[in-house]
């Protein structure tokens, strides 16, 4: 394994907080209405980790798939397994999902996988947050929302795609019929919520805890 300082960004003794904890999701939770045509919940504090390689050397894909599980993805898709999931982001980076206090121990299983081989692997986790989508209305919220056609002919399930939202930067991942989920960095959070908020009004928001 590489001797690159590998260490846990987030400690077992450290209150971790969300990007979005100040908005009181939680309590907000308690108040949603079931009709509502858009169910907003945030997948907070899992693992983000940025793996960059040569995609076209087999050594590279074989040992992301043997400290995984998980296929390289191709252009503008993401593939998944249980509460992982390993998305593309260009020709040589991908963007790995990990359940919330897991990260530190795969980022040194993914270093041992790869060790001699010309790679990198950053744990991104504190700088970005998931808000996931969901609900008859999500994809029309979504549609006046982002110029990206979000289309079923041209967005299906397990398409992923780096794109404006509002007037923010946003990953956009389709994962199921009515489920979307957005990407977004932790300094863009507040904007967002907002942004969910009104443009959400007129099919109602509710939170999902």
């Amino acid at each position: 394994m590489s001797n690159v300082n590998v260490y846990k960004q987030r400690p077992d003794a450290a209150r971790a907080e969300s990007p979005l904890f100040h908005a009181g999701l939680d309590e907000l939770a308690r108040k949603g209405k079931s009709s509502a045509g858009v169910i907003l919940r945030e997948k907070k504090l899992l693992g983000h980790l940025v793996i960059r390689g040569d995609a076209k050397d087999p050594a590279f894909a074989g040992g992301v798939h043997s400290a995984l599980g998980l296929e390289l993805p191709v252009a503008l898709t993401l593939t998944a397994k249980g509460d992982t999931s390993l998305q593309w982001l260009g020709p040589d980076e991908w963007l790995l999902i990990v359940p919330g206090g897991q990260e530190f121990e795969i980022e040194q299983r993914l270093r041992k996988a790869l060790d001699g081989q010309h790679i990198s692997v950053v744990n991104v986790s504190g700088g970005q947050t998931i808000v996931e989508l969901s609900g008859a209305n999500a994809r029309d919220m979504l549609m006046k929302s982002t110029a990206y056609d979000v289309h079923p002919s041209n967005f299906p399930v397990g398409k992923a795609v780096g794109t404006t939202f509002a007037k923010a930067g946003a990953v956009i991942r389709h994962t199921g019929e009515d489920t979307w989920e957005l990407l977004i960095r932790r300094s863009f959070s507040d904007y967002i919520w907002l942004w969910l908020q009104d443009a959400s009004a007129e099919y109602g928001l509710a939170v999902k805890a």
